[in-house]
């Protein structure tokens, strides 16, 4: 019994609807879903076409204009999904590694160890660079080492965290401020100040300058994906909404950070665990979102008539058909199957596109070029036998 346990695997989900269940389990008075209905998108990725869709490296995502029969249409990212379906769930698949544990995390927060390969110390980081924008934008070893995930990033000399060191690192007091410390150096980095120990967060006093800088500067945005990942692994789930709401306002409400809009709705709402907060998030996004034809997730629309589906010429945004809501771990333990791909031809995203780009293009300055593009090519070129297993969106 022991080999057969041992030998187990979680079959990973294959669609973008088995990756959401935003919607699937709504118990605050939402709209009706729709029969089957799991996210409220309004199509699914398959590895094959997220492949055929990459294009070339400067490719520029089409606009979605105000009429909604305009085409080509905007899809969800399969890899996106399935990258944070994977961190939502504490990943499935994890293998322990049999290397000894040696919390090279916590003892760089300890100020024990440097961070390789520059050989710098947390509390220099902390003292001397706040405030060094140029550093902070033009180094790329240090933003695995002061945000830690569970998997592999770009800096192949950082470490990924382990489940007995997350918990190590949550009951020591000298990590934790050090790494409340550097959140809100990152934070004022992006023109954001830290306003309490809630995670409530504000514009900063140089918010125009630093925001004009984030909207153009689009590979921070996958820095902030690893920066919410980590909050909630270090037992900071909690400030991730107030970050997020920000980030939506500006980009949909105020229209400051125009180019930020997909990343958030695509990949920082989906980094909070909890569905409901996920829920509340795109309520108010959905609200503003111009133009309102084009916002694919969810909720799903309402069951007219006697409640029969809708015809397929009258689908509208938030629906492609029926779903079924993604199995969980413990389902897939007892054999249930899920349903296949559903092919459709995307858009890729700024988000994605930089990834791309600075996998495809020439690395990254200061940071080891020739692993960033090999981890981009892989990334992008997908399902081509599973190469990039562990990560298939590479945090920076």
């Amino acid at each position: 019994m022991g080999n057969l346990l041992g030998s187990w695997r979680f079959k990973e989900p294959s669609t973008v609807e088995e990756c959401d269940s935003t919607w699937g389990s709504d118990s605050e008075g939402d709209e009706p879903a729709a029969a089957g209905d799991d996210s409220g998108v309004s199509g699914s990725v398959s590895p094959a076409d997220s492949e055929r869709a990459a294009g070339e490296p400067g490719e520029r995502s089409p606009q979605l204009t105000d009429s909604p029969d305009s085409v080509p249409k905007m899809k969800r990212s399969f890899y996106a999904a399935r990258d944070l379906y994977k961190y939502r769930h504490s990943y499935p698949n994890y293998r322990k590694s049999r290397k000894p544990n040696e919390y090279r995390n916590l003892r760089f927060y300890l100020n024990k160890i440097p961070l390789v390969p520059d050989g710098i110390y947390i509390e220099e980081i902390l003292t001397k660079w706040r405030g060094d924008y140029d550093k902070l934008e033009h180094n790329h070893t240090y933003i695995q080492w002061l945000f830690p995930l569970r998997e592999q990033g770009l800096n192949f000399y950082a470490h990924e965290l382990t489940q007995e060191e997350i918990k190590e690192f949550q009951s020591t007091r000298e990590a934790k401020r050090r790494f409340l410390a550097a959140y809100s150096l990152m934070l004022d980095f992006y023109g954001i100040k830290l306003l309490d120990k809630s995670g409530n967060v504000a514009r900063a006093p140089n918010w125009k300058e630093r925001f004009q800088h984030l909207n153009e500067s689009q590979h921070n945005y996958l820095r902030i994906t690893r920066i919410l990942k980590s909050l909630g692994e270090l037992g900071y789930e909690a400030f991730k909404a107030p970050l997020v709401h920000l980030f939506l306002e500006e980009s949909l409400s105020h229209n400051t950070l125009p180019s930020m809009q997909h990343s958030v709705l695509e990949y920082f709402v989906y980094t909070i665990r909890l569905p409901a907060t996920r829920r509340r998030l795109l309520r108010y996004a959905r609200k503003h979102y111009r133009p309102p034809h084009g916002f694919m997730w969810g909720p799903p629309p309402k069951k007219r008539g006697g409640g029969g589906s809708t015809g397929a010429g009258s689908t509208g945004a938030g629906s492609s058909g029926i779903r079924a809501p993604a199995p969980t771990p413990e389902q897939q333990r007892r054999g249930e199957e899920m349903s296949p791909s559903a092919g459709s031809r995307i858009i890729v995203s700024s988000h994605d596109a930089v990834v791309y780009r600075e996998g495809a293009g020439g690395g990254l300055k200061g940071g080891p070029s020739n692993m960033a593009g090999l981890e981009g090519a892989l990334m992008m070129a997908g399902a081509r036998g599973e190469r990039n297993e562990y990560n298939d969106i590479v945090s920076l």
